[in-house]
């Protein structure tokens, strides 16, 4: 994707890979290791778009109030759909919530 497609505000899905032995229930595409170990999966990111960078990148913002920056081209970032921002509204940060963890986190 084009950094022009992102602005800040933008609700976005960021499909994350993780590894473990004991894969959650927002689990999907579950893939057991070669040897049964452990459990290879994704889970789908509920985050908003705060601020465009010049090197191509877009800074996301959690829930919780972190960070993280993720390259505009990455195929796990794309918009989320309107009926994604319509029944997972309570996965996605507020515009008070990242204020508001930090503050908690602090005291």
């Amino acid at each position: 994707m084009q950094k022009g497609l992102f602005s800040p505000g933008d609700a976005v899905v960021y499909r994350k890979c993780k590894h473990s032995s004991t894969p959650g229930p927002r689990a999907k595409s579950v893939d057991p290791a070669p040897r049964g170990e452990e459990y290879t999966y994704t889970v789908d990111k509920f985050w908003v778009v705060v601020g465009l960078l010049p090197d191509d990148t877009v800074r996301l913002a959690t829930r919780r109030g972190k960070e993280h920056v993720v390259q505009c081209s990455d195929p796990n970032l794309r918009h989320a759909r309107w009926w994604e921002r319509l029944i997972y509204r309570d996965r996605f940060p507020k515009p008070g919530d990242a204020e508001t963890s930090k503050e908690s986190a602090s005291k």
